[in-house]
């Protein structure tokens, strides 16, 4: 059953409280802000990645007090083990009739809210036993499966400077996040800002303005967000032009090894809705989709040696094939 306008307006009041609640602590990154909640109510997880000190926890910290719902943060470590995120059987005993069994005792990763700090630091097979929660939206153990909390939203960061003793995440693993978000340095007037507001007694209290049960409605209503023919064609041809066997952009077939599969396709149209959705439209136009496209891409594009070499990267790419590839003309 379709949303009616009331249910609609009374929603997009929320979204707009939740950015207002967030914009009391987090300084700046209005975009990155955005990207996080549009991977949010798009139903995907976001990757966050940046320098030590650009607030990455604080900013999903923030989005988790200012929703009602349940937040656990894992620290990734060298020694995590799958056990730790998902959860282990234990061996219990029954007073009255003195037989044992095993349960289940669950993890942290049976939560609606979940930040993965540093998921980079902690070994491939423990990285896996969370991707694949991510992607089945389950759990299995002992022969049972155990679903997971809806909305379910996993917010992994990691340093790009410190490599040593790290597990870079591969492709395929990194294609589960539905956004790779970059956190840069603010402005000089935004960190004035940060240091006026953070040094100083006051304290800062955020109150959840939506609960879990508001994010499942949203991730509803995006998917009812219409896209025409034409935009579907147009992000279809985006991807593709990834791709060197089939793209026809020259730099692309010089640059990129691997381009981005159909999963990259669903992505940006459903982050494009989300992101129609929170400017208050309800159908997507070219902006939204080129809004979200470097986030949707920048992770499902393998560049070769030579091109990453001479400093190319993946959002030069996408910003190649977006000046190339043209707009339908019934969007303009």
């Amino acid at each position: 059953m379709k949303a009616t306008e009331e249910d609609v307006a009374l929603q997009l009041d929320k979204l707009s409280d939740l950015r207002d609640e967030i914009s009391k602590v987090i300084i700046g990154q209005k975009d990155v802000v955005d990207e996080l909640l549009i991977t949010l109510f798009a139903g995907g997880h976001a990757l966050l990645e940046g320098v030590p000190g650009l607030a990455k926890t604080l900013m999903i910290r923030t989005l988790a007090n200012a929703i009602d719902a349940d937040f656990r943060r894992i620290q990734f470590t060298p020694d995590l083990m799958p056990s730790d995120i998902v959860g282990t059987e234990i061996l219990e005993e029954d007073h009255s009739t003195g037989k044992r069994f095993f349960t289940f005792q669950k993890g942290p990763v049976f939560t609606n809210i979940l930040l993965a700090d540093e998921i980079n630091r902690t070994p491939p097979k423990t990285q896996a036993a969370l991707l694949e929660a991510m992607q089945e939206y389950s759990v299995t153990s002992g022969g049972n499966s155990f679903q997971l909390s809806q909305p379910f939203f996993v917010l992994a960061t990691q340093n790009p400077i410190e490599q040593a003793g790290t597990y870079p995440l591969p492709e395929a693993q990194l294609d589960r996040f539905l956004m790779y978000l970059k956190v840069d340095y603010p402005n000089e007037q935004e960190e004035f800002d940060v240091l006026k507001q953070t040094t100083g007694g006051r304290k800062t209290d955020i109150k959840p303005v939506m609960n879990a049960a508001d994010v499942v409605s949203l991730q509803k209503l995006v998917r009812e967000v219409s896209i025409s023919d034409d935009l579907i064609t147009y992000v279809n041809t985006i991807v593709r032009s990834t791709r060197p066997d089939t793209g026809t952009i020259e730099d692309v077939n010089r640059w990129v090894e691997w381009g981005a599969g159909p999963r990259a396709g669903q992505a940006m149209i459903l982050t494009a809705k989300a992101r129609a959705l929170f400017e208050k439209r309800y159908a997507v136009t070219v902006p939204d989709i080129k809004f979200v496209a470097k986030a949707v891409l920048r992770h499902r594009l393998l560049l070769n040696f030579k091109t990453e070499a001479e400093g190319i990267t993946p959002d030069v790419v996408t910003e190649k094939i977006l000046e190339v590839v043209s707009p339908p003309k019934s969007e303009l």
